[in-house]
């Protein structure tokens, strides 16, 4: 039967998913069946996805990559690597789904923001004391790099205005809009629905202060839009943004972009 161990489709006459670890490694290897780690053996079936990690062995670059997403779900990794997405603003939002797209490996990934690293930024955003003072875009792509080696991060150091969001964004599949201000959330929104009719924007709204997770949600206002957040929440005085609520908004965002590259645009 044909089955696809360590990224490579192969022939094999093995039964279960313990004789091929041992036939090409050892009783210590990690066994990862159709996304799931096995702790016990299971016997395999045709189109099968197998991923043998052994334990201090470097792999090469194509295992390297089959291996990073050998957690997901089967054929997953197919889609979200040819997924185009942009990041308007790199903040408690965009800087924690920038992260979370880049493990799942979508395919190229557009960061643009226009602010510099600074210590409060520390307190929810995926940024580092080495990062103080430099650019957001050059922060961000050097961790990217560092997560996910396979996938193609493009910058601009760029303020959003109604005049280039469709020379900055045009083509991708969705805008993913993560800044703080209102205004910007607004202009980014209301001119990528004007001007670019084919693109998802994934929005974010209300995730201040330490109220309950479950008022975070995704909704669907409109047929292009999603907004994750609680809707009522935002920061001001009183009421700051912390890392645990902004980065569960983060995830909602983020996971929404997945379901849309994989044409589930149900919330």
């Amino acid at each position: 039967m044909k089955i696809i161990i360590n990224g490579k489709e192969q022939e094999t006459t093995y039964q279960t998913a313990f004789q091929v670890r041992d036939s090409i490694g050892n009783s210590d290897d990690i066994v990862i069946l159709n996304g799931f780690q096995m702790n016990q053996d299971s016997s395999l079936a045709e189109n099968d996805i197998l991923s043998i990690i052994r334990k201090g062995v470097m792999p090469d670059e194509e295992e390297l990559e089959s291996m990073m997403m050998a957690r997901h779900t089967p054929y997953v990794h197919q889609k979200v690597k040819g997924g185009k997405v942009a990041i308007a603003g790199l903040g408690g939002l965009g800087s924690n789904i920038a992260v979370m797209l880049a493990r799942i490996g979508v395919g190229q990934l557009f960061l643009v923001d226009f602010d510099i690293v600074e210590p409060s930024n520390l307190n929810r955003q995926s940024y580092y004391v080495r990062h103080l003072g430099m650019p957001k875009t050059t922060a961000l792509k050097e961790q990217l790099e560092e997560i996910n080696p396979f996938i193609t991060v493009e910058t601009r150091d760029a303020k959003i205005s109604e005049g280039n969001v469709k020379e900055l964004f045009e083509g991708y599949d969705v805008i993913c809009e993560a800044f703080d201000k209102p205004d910007a959330k607004a202009t980014l929104v209301n001119t990528a629905l004007e001007q670019l009719p084919d693109c998802k924007i994934v929005s974010g709204s209300g995730m201040a202060g330490y109220d309950s997770s479950n008022l975070i949600q995704t909704r669907r206002p409109m047929k292009q839009l999603y907004v994750c957040g609680d809707l009522e929440n935002e920061a001001k005085v009183g009421r700051g943004l912390m890392a645990p609520r902004v980065q569960i908004c983060a995830g909602h965002q983020a996971n929404m972009i997945l379901r849309l590259l994989l044409g589930q645009e149900e919330v």
